[in-house]
């Protein structure tokens, strides 16, 4: 039993030992304003952040406001390009076709000319000089027939209509007549020339 009461005492003192009103706890309660008073910002630093927010928010508003500009000025430009483009082409058509007004007005007088005239060699030079005048328009235009010289099939330029069979080993894959001339317009297949070809 006085074992046990020796042991209920030591725990008391120990308890002693262990109270709260005995401890001191200062330090870090008298540190904790002064970090708190160094954290708040002053009213000078507070209106200088609200002032440079709306000078962001003024210069935001500034530089949406550009953006919608050039967005429709982009806009307008893909209007007016699309405008000025079809005009183009449609107004190169129109030019195209002025130009063949007179070789047509030729054709009219020389038909009526042949109609009067006794030679047939008047008819003939009449035809040859508006045959003249019409290829110079379409030279003029950048429409050129393909070299006759060139003898050799070229599938992007020729259009075989028919292949002859040919008992030369030279004359293979040349092109042995032209029926229908091919035209070229800067540099572009116009029309294909029609041809028979020996195989």
């Amino acid at each position: 039993m006085d074992e046990n009461n020796k042991k209920f005492q030591d725990s008391e003192e120990q308890a002693e030992f262990v109270q709260p009103e005995d401890v001191e706890v200062t330090e870090g309660i008298a540190d904790a304003p002064e970090e708190s008073a160094a954290e708040e910002e002053s009213p000078a630093e507070v209106v200088e952040e609200k002032d440079e927010v709306e000078e962001l928010k003024e210069q935001l508003a500034k530089e949406k406001k550009e953006y919608l500009f050039l967005m429709a000025e982009f806009d307008n430009f893909r209007k007016r390009t699309l405008k000025e483009k079809s005009e183009i082409i449609r107004n190169a058509g129109e030019n195209v076709l002025k130009g063949l007004l007179p070789i047509v007005d030729d054709f009219e007088r020389g038909l009526k000319a042949a109609a009067s005239a006794d030679s047939v060699q008047v008819v003939d030079e009449g035809m040859q000089l508006i045959y003249n005048k019409l290829v110079k328009y379409l030279n003029a235009n950048g429409v050129k027939e393909f070299d006759p010289a060139d003898d050799v099939y070229d599938a992007d330029k020729h259009e075989a209509i028919s292949v002859v069979p040919v008992p030369d080993e030279a004359q293979k894959g040349k092109i042995l007549d032209t029926v229908e001339k091919g035209y070229m317009i800067n540099d572009k297949v116009l029309r294909h020339a029609k041809v028979v070809v020996g195989q």
